[in-house]
Order: C-alpha cells, then structure tokens, then sequence
C-alpha cells in the first residue's frame, strides 16, 4: 500500500526530445542560412547581369589577326598569329559540330540553369575520394563556365575563382540564350595549333571553313577541348582518331546520331591539311609579310595571302644552295618570273639556325657582275658588240687596273672583252662614258644602295643587295622594260572578300629595245664561251659571273626561257673563300637550279644571235691597285653622299680626281640605231676607239 501524500515528478523527455529540439533550431538556422545565402546569391547575380557587356561586346577578340599564307598552288605555307578564324553565327555552325560539344562537353547543356548541380555534385564526390593524390576536381564545368572562364577570368585553379566562375555563368545564362551561349563558345573555345573557334580550327586541321564540317570531323575538333596538345591531329594523327571515336560514342549515348550514323562515320578517311614547310620558304614570308601594311587596311579580319611562290622551284632552289655552296660559306638565290613574280627566294643554308635574309637584306661587292652597267651605258652612247678596243695598261690618275693573267690581249672587241671579264677594258668604258652615268644606269635598272662614282666602281666595289642586282637582269631579259619583283597575287578576307590584287605595270622602258638586245648578246656569249661556262643548262642562257679581289664573294646572274635568276656566296664575316674562283660554284648553283625551273618551259631563242670571239682567253678575275673602296658616293636620286673620312682614308688615285663626263655621241650611227637603219661596218668605230 503506497504512502498517503508522497507526490510523483513528471517523466523525463530524455535525449529524443532534445535531439528533437536540436534538429528543429538546426534546421531553421540553416533555413535562414540558405535563404540569406540564396538572396546572396541573386543578387550577386543580378550585380553581375549589370557588369555583362552587350553580345557584340563579347563577340569580338583583341587576341590577333589570322593570316594564312598559300604559294602559287594555292597550298598553305605558313600560318600566323593567334587565329579566330571568320565568326559564325549560331544558324551557319553545323549541327553536327553542335550536337558533338554539346555531347562531349556539357550532355546536360539544355537544362541547367549555368551551373549542373549534377555535376557538381558528381565532382565534389570525386575530388573527395581522390583528396591527397593531387588530382584536381574534374566534370564540374559546364560550356556556360568555360565561356566565362574564356572571356573574363583566367586558368587558376582556386575556391574564390571557382565562385566567381558560378556567379558569372548564372548571370551569362540570364541575360543571353543558350544558341548565344553556344555561339560564343564554339567561336571562342581554343583547340590547339593556335586555333580559336570552329572555324579557325577547321581551316587549320581540314583546309576548308567550319560551315561545311561533316561529321568525323566534327568528332575530332569536338575532342580537342580536353586536351588540346595531345589529341592535336597535326601532333598524334592516331590520338585524335581515338578521341573522335569516343565523342562519336558519346553522341550516340546522348540520341545526338543513331547507330548506324556511328557505324558509317570513318574518322580514319578524314583528309588531314598538310604541315606547312618551316625552313627556307619563311625566308620569303618574313619577306613578304610585312609589305601587307602598304596593301590592305585591314586590321581584324583574317586574311588569306595568296602568292607567287612556287613550291617545286623553291625546293630546287634550296638543294641548289645547299649542294654547291663551298664549305663553310652560305648562299643565296632569288629567281623571278618574266614579270617580277618571285618564284624562289632562299636566304641561307638554314632558317632555323640563321634566319638572316642574304637574298634581300646583306649587302656585298658584285665584282664584274657590276660591269653589266658598264657595258650597258657604252652601249646606250653608240658601242655595239662588234666595236674594236685594245687591252692595254690603263692608269687613271694613280689607279691602275690589271688583268688576273697580267698579260693584255692588244685589239679585241666588246664582245670578246665582256666574256672573259677583262678589267682593263671596263675601265677606259667607264672613263670615256664618265663614272657617273655608269652609276646612274645602275640605279635606273633598281640598284638601290649608294654607288661608288671611284674610277674602280665599274669592278663592282660598291655594295649591292642580290634582289637588286636580279632585277636588273630580269628588266634587260623583258627588253628593257621595268621589272619589280613582287610576292603577292591576291589578298582576300576568309570570306572571299578581295582586298587587293597585283596589276603588271609595264609602262616604264628603262632602255631601247635595240640596247637590252646588245647586252642580251654579251650576256649569251658570256655563257657559252666565257666566264659563265658551268651555267649552260641545254637551253639559251645569258648570265654573268661576279668574283671580289681574294675571292670574297662569287655571284652568278642570268636568265632563260622567262625565268631570271641571281645567285651569291660567300661568307658572313665576308673571309676569303677557297673555290670561288671565277664564279663557277655559284654558276653551277645556278645551273642546277634552273634545270628544274625551266624544265615545262618551252625553249625560247634570244633576239640576237650567238657571235663566237676573235679567240680564247683565260676567264679574268676582279683585281686592282690602290685602294679602290674610296670615292664619292651617290644616293637614289644621284646627289652626292659626304663621308667622314678618317687619317688613313686616303688615295693618291684621288689627287687631281676630275668629274668625269659623258662624251656627246648623237652621231648618225646613234641615229641610225634609233631608226633601225642597217649599221655602219664596226672597224670605223674601233679605229677612233684605239686613238683614244
């Protein structure tokens, strides 16, 4: 029987209610929490709708221009610049190539909201499993995250670039479509080879714009973006076919393309756009390139540079140089068309090792190459290839030139003494037609460096460039009429839009007809019984050969059957070179060449006739007395340049120098050359030549 009046307490709630308690506070703390934190973040959002910029804004690139060079055959030879290629609006881009990324890159593309919150959560498990081995969380990113990582932050891998990469994507999604989204991102995306977009890549790997991507390769530039360096095709051809057959099996699984699409998409068969070259045809795009500032105005879109470059020529060309160059010398050639097309440009050996251009930039001694404007301004005054000289010691006012055999040839004519270089003879050719119109004949055929007016200046002491000196034998092989070399045809934008496009001139006459057939004649005789020997080629050839004092330099230049050529070599540092003798490892350079350049040219007879000379003499070298470097320049224009001359810059042959002047010679043989009339017998001429 219990005790009247004892009370009893009531039961304990115990630990579930507490617990119980715990879980209600908990949870609307963390209701609290995540709605403060949603507000956060809509109006994060909202802060950062405000900051997009308008499409258009986001639409253009301050990366670079794209500019793809093609040689004469339209191929592509050298690919600059980080390329965009043309930007294409979401209705041009293949569905294909949409389906491809969308499957490979975000499958949920069309329902997240920016941020997958699948994928999210897919990678936070992942990155949690793999804590501690370094590997970073992947399959977060969505397109919408990559075209904000793309456009306005960077690569960094941290939390608080993470978050602004959320925020961004959410706002990107309000306030733009998801065909704008896509747009931005199939132009933007970067897939190796510096290629930015669709279409760049397209071009890059394929040869041909993004509109007409079929679907293997879509496949291939869809699996590019994971790792850009490794699935290259142009890198690993076999990586990129694995990959492509991956995203192929993705679009699959996303309902993107049937089985039987899968089945008869051939990866494999996928024609591939071959490798530009990289050696010596960049020492003609390094050449060309910067010319397009002059051309076009047109600083954003890409360019598509077509050339005259031709391939097969430039291949000869290089083998040429590299097969006849003496050892330890470099070498240069340049070969232009009959209307200035440079159809071979080589600057040296090696590109990769000196891609200093010798061709268009370095600036030697021709030799008796130079004498061809000697020959040419005698004659221009009235000489013709029959008229008597003598050989003979010459001594003008201290300088005296001689011949290599030291011995002299007595009477001979101009055609004679033009084959085997005879010093002595160019010399009086200068005096009696004056220093300074030899000078001004060389710069009116393009020599555009200073020229000597020193007596010795008609052995080739002034500097000359070897594109300069081409041009002036292309310009006599056009009959006198004006060559300028040029490397450009068309320029059109990526879309066919032509910018430019070259129109021969042949307006300027430099020479009579009747004078560029008469040096035309010297030039051929030259070559087949002169110092040009080695560059016979079975064919018409004039050409001349040029060697320095101590065998610096060794130059050939000539022409046939359209096609004039010039070849130099030598050494940098500008030391004697062993073999350079009489100009024959050039000559055969030469030779080799133009076999191949001329080989689907038909044969093509000069305007003149092959006269043999009188009879043989040994080939002459270039030497001389005294110091022949000192004289008075001219510039382009033919004004006297000053030089600073040091204590020992001096020369006896200068005391009592004299301006040299032309002698008057409109006579009537000079008239009757003008009208074509029958010319009178040459001995005429040379009598009054041997009184001189």
């Amino acid at each position: 029987m219990a005790k009247a009046g004892r009370k009893t307490s009531a039961p304990d709630d115990g630990w579930p209610a507490r617990a119980k308690r715990w879980l209600v506070t908990g949870l609307k703390i963390g209701g609290l929490a995540f709605v403060g934190g949603l507000l956060a973040l809509v109006v994060a959002v909202v802060i950062a709708m405000q900051s997009l910029p308008n499409y258009e804004a986001l639409k253009s690139s301050p990366n670079g221009q794209m500019i793809r060079v093609h040689a004469a055959d339209g191929s592509v030879i050298v690919a600059l610049g980080p390329s965009f290629g043309r930007w294409m609006a979401f209705d041009q881009i293949p569905s294909v190539m949409v389906d491809a990324m969308v499957s490979t890159e975000d499958k949920r593309f069309y329902l997240h909201p920016g941020v997958d919150p699948i994928g999210l959560t897919r990678a936070s498990y992942l990155a949690l499993v793999n804590r501690g081995t370094g590997r970073r969380m992947q399959g977060a990113s969505t397109i919408t995250q990559q075209v904000t990582r793309n456009i306005f932050l960077n690569n960094s891998y941290t939390f608080g670039r993470k978050i602004r990469e959320m925020i961004l994507a959410l706002a990107l999604e309000r306030k733009f479509s998801k065909q704008q989204i896509l747009e931005l991102y199939l132009n933007k995306v970067y897939f190796g080879g510096g290629a930015y977009g669709i279409d760049a890549a397209s071009r890059k790997f394929f040869g041909h714009a993004a509109n007409t991507l079929n679907l293997p390769e879509a496949a291939i530039i869809a699996g590019l973006v994971k790792a850009p360096s490794s699935y290259s095709p142009t890198a690993d051809a076999d990586a990129a076919v694995g990959r492509a057959g991956v995203v192929l099996e993705l679009m699959r699984e996303n309902g993107a393309i049937t089985g039987d699409e899968l089945a008869t998409a051939n990866v494999k068969a996928v024609k591939l756009a071959p490798e530009p070259p990289q050696n010596s045809v960049r020492y003609f795009t390094d050449w060309v390139l910067p010319q397009l500032e002059t051309l076009v105005d047109e600083p954003l879109e890409p360019l598509e540079v077509y050339t005259t470059i031709d391939l097969p020529m430039q291949r000869a060309a290089t083998a040429a140089i590299k097969q006849n160059a003496p050892g330890s010398t470099q070498g240069a050639l340049v070969s232009l068309d009959r209307d200035g097309a440079v159809r071979a440009m080589v600057g040296g050996l090696d590109y990769v090792t000196s891609n200093y251009n010798r061709a268009t930039q370095a600036t030697r001694q021709p030799g008796s190459a130079f004498k061809l404007f000697v020959y040419m301004a005698a004659l221009e005054a009235g000489y013709t290839p029959e008229t008597a000289v003598v050989d003979e010691p010459v001594d003008i006012n201290g300088w005296q030139p001689r011949n290599s055999s030291r011995r002299y040839s007595g009477k001979i004519d101009i055609r004679t003494a033009f084959a085997y270089s005879i010093n002595t003879i160019a010399a009086k050719l200068g005096v009696e037609v004056g220093f300074a119109t030899v000078a001004d004949m060389a710069r009116r055929f393009g020599i555009s460096t200073p020229i000597s007016t020193h007596p010795s200046m008609v052995l080739g002491t002034s500097d000359v460039r070897l594109i300069d000196m081409t041009r002036a034998f292309a310009s006599f092989a056009r009959k006198g009429v004006a060559v300028s070399p040029y490397g450009i045809t068309k320029v059109t934008t990526a879309d066919g839009r032509l910018l430019y496009e070259h129109k021969d001139d042949t307006s300027r006459v430099l020479v009579a007809p009747w004078v560029a057939a008469g040096i035309t004649d010297l030039l051929q005789t030259a070559v087949n019984t002169g110092t040009g020997k080695a560059a016979q080629i079975g064919r018409p050839v004039a050409g001349k050969t040029g060697t320095t004092s101590s065998n610096k330099d060794g130059w050939f230049l000539g022409f046939s059957s359209g096609i004039t050529t010039g070849v130099w070599m030598g050494r940098d540092d500008a030391r004697a070179v062993g073999g350079m003798q009489g100009g024959r490892a050039p000559a055969s350079a030469f030779a080799q060449y133009m076999k191949v350049a001329v080989a689907k040219r038909p044969v093509e007879e000069f305007e003149t006739e092959v006269t043999l000379p009188e009879y043989e003499l040994e080939p002459d070298d270039e030497t001389y007395f005294n110091q022949p470097d000192n004289g008075q320049f001219v510039d382009e224009n033919g004004m006297p340049i000053e030089r600073a001359k040091s204590d020992d810059d001096t020369d006896p042959a200068d005391a009592g120098t004299t301006p040299y002047e032309a002698p008057a010679r409109i006579d009537q043989r000079w008239i009757d050359n003008v009208l074509g009339r029958e010319k009178k017998p040459a001995k005429d001429k040379g009598q009054g030549q041997q009184q001189n």
